[in-house]
């Protein structure tokens, strides 16, 4: 077990690199066509098997309200980048289901945002520090407890 000093350390190094990386992908970030917020919808959606969540599931993944969730959601449902069906397991239950046209413009801009990651954080680390960044990353993340 590390100690409390240590913790607090690392954890306000993650926190600031974290700010510190977003400043900077946000200023590069193609938002032309998409918002950072919107992007991360189709992203989330696009890394499922079936291209859907439900609305419930989306929100766990999204650093959003609730309800901004649901506004998000819409505006992308009235650009035809998303569509909402009902969920079949739940009648009460909506999922969000990424379209052909959302995934296409997801697809566009994700090239130009991952090559903005790369400069930025591909520029920093060396392929083997990545690797570890990535490890410690997913340990932390699933330490933590699960959200209902």
């Amino acid at each position: 077990m590390s100690d409390k000093s240590a913790s607090v350390t690392a954890w306000e190094a993650l926190f600031r690199a974290q700010v510190s990386v977003l400043r900077q992908l946000n200023t590069e970030f193609p938002a032309g066509e998409l918002s950072f917020n919107e992007y991360d919808v189709l992203f989330n959606l696009s890394r499922q098997s079936d291209r859907a969540l439900r609305i419930r599931d989306l929100n766990r993944h999204l650093l959003l309200t609730q309800p901004s969730v649901s506004r998000l959601v819409d505006r992308l449902v009235g650009r035809s980048l998303v569509r909402k069906e009902p969920d079949p397991g739940d009648g009460r239950g909506t999922v969000v289901r990424l379209t052909d046209a959302g995934y296409d413009l997801f697809r566009r801009v994700a090239v130009t945002h991952a090559e903005s990651i790369h400069r930025r954080v591909g520029g920093a680390l060396t392929n083997a520090e990545l690797h570890e960044l990535a490890r410690l990353s997913d340990k932390l993340r699933l330490n933590a407890p699960a959200e209902d």
